[in-house]
């Protein structure tokens, strides 16, 4: 399975090859997928356009990792180029983003865990960002 690095929130701005990224050789991005988490911390934020406006919203999982940093992991239709789910440095997150609840890590899981269970697919009635984080939120717990 491969995966994407985005420093994008959204379908506008996700393109890898038009995005400045936080990591940008293979190594660090491997080092990233294979770093222990151990906190994940459910996420949402309204769901940009007219959704939003509505109430609808757009949710994802903050991944922390033994080193003390943050990274979203997140699904939407475009957001990647070789899978839908993406990782974010928590940094680039707005103010829109807030916490609908956090758990400690099941011991050895890593950042490659939770973007595998987010999916590289997206279906907005099937597997969305609500699907996605809940089996990320499920990778977490402890069997």
């Amino acid at each position: 399975m491969s995966f994407s690095c985005s420093s994008g929130s959204g379908p506008d701005n996700t393109r890898q090859d038009k995005l400045p990224h936080d990591i940008t050789s293979k190594q660090g991005l491997t080092d990233l997928y294979n770093s222990g988490v151990v906190s994940v911390e459910h996420v949402t934020r309204p769901l940009g356009g007219s959704g939003g406006s509505v109430g609808i919203k757009h949710s994802g999982v903050v991944v922390t990792t033994g080193s003390g940093d943050r990274w979203l992991v997140h699904k939407g239709s475009g957001y990647g180029a070789s899978s839908q789910t993406v990782v974010t440095n928590a940094k680039h997150m707005s103010g829109a983003w807030k916490s609908a609840g956090t758990q400690p890590a099941k011991p050895e899981t890593r950042v490659a865990d939770y973007v595998k269970a987010g999916g590289s697919e997206y279906n907005l009635a099937t597997d969305n960002c609500h699907h996605g984080s809940r089996r990320m939120m499920d990778v977490a717990k402890p069997k």
